[in-house]
């Protein structure tokens, strides 16, 4: 190995050392059961299955945290992704959201999942079980056609 190749492997792996030091916060804010999407569902509705599942680790305060979440800049990318789906929506503060709020948050839902960009490709790829059925993706959208008081598709 040349001299300058040594070096590049040196610094890279400095780097990659000192990269470790900066941790980004892994939140897991606590929270109340009856403010989430699952309380305000109806009973036996498999919804509330579908959601944790396929979007609870990025959209709910729920998110586990695997641990490949702990090194740099791996954790970066996944604290970032689970920040701004949290930002996007968080189904475990659903009653905060106004009855408009919601039902427009579910209907971007329903053309998220239905366009296939949730859950995420990547995600997906590290977490198979959550990709989404086209039963899951047509429950998605039922609750959104219901929330926006439309008939479930094929009814009337």
């Amino acid at each position: 190995m040349s001299a300058r190749l040594k070096q590049a492997a040196v610094i890279l792996v400095a780097l990659f050392a000192l990269a470790q030091l900066v941790r980004p916060l892994h939140a897991k804010p606590t929270t109340d059961s009856s403010r989430t999407i699952q309380a305000h569902l109806e009973q036996g509705s498999e919804l509330g299955a579908v959601l944790d599942r396929s979007c609870g680790n990025c959209h709910t305060n729920a998110a586990a945290w695997p641990w490949y979440a702990r090194i740099a800049p791996v954790s970066w990318l996944i604290a970032n992704g689970v920040r701004e789906g949290r930002d996007a929506v968080n189904f475990s503060e659903w009653a905060g959201y106004s009855p408009s709020q919601q039902r427009t948050l579910l209907a971007a839902s329903c053309q998220d999942v239905r366009e296939g960009r949730m859950p995420d490709r990547l995600y997906t790829m590290l977490r198979p079980e959550a990709r989404m059925s086209e039963q899951d993706v047509e429950m998605v959208c039922t609750a959104a056609r219901q929330a926006e008081g439309l008939p479930a598709r094929g009814q009337p």
